[in-house]
């Protein structure tokens, strides 16, 4: 199982903003090691909700970093709002964390 996401959510008026960093070795299928080619191994699919309703969706390739950062600006969120964040990538692993929305400094 992959290690857990680091996702803050900070209420900024009636916005979220929601940042997330998710630890993936995000492998290209180009990097030579002396063994050989190191295989494709990256997130394919990232999945945000607030209260369970879908605000964004992506789909990723292995053009993205080694832990990737993302962050996103909620509308109409509240403190105490979940946020939940489900990444699946190319080997069929998936990872899901939650946040609670809290208030901004």
């Amino acid at each position: 199982m992959a290690d857990p996401m680091r996702i803050r959510a900070t209420l900024q008026g009636d916005t979220a903003d929601v940042r997330i960093l998710m630890r993936h070795p995000m492998e290209t299928g180009t990097r030579k090691t002396a063994s050989g080619v190191v295989p494709l191994h990256f997130i394919q699919s990232v999945i945000v909700q607030h209260n369970g309703k879908t605000v964004m969706d992506v789909q990723w390739n292995q053009a993205i970093s080694r832990d990737p950062f993302l962050g996103v600006r909620v509308k109409g969120a509240k403190i105490g709002d979940k946020i939940t964040v489900t990444w699946t990538d190319n080997k069929g692993d998936k990872r899901t964390d939650e946040a609670t929305v809290v208030a901004g400094s």
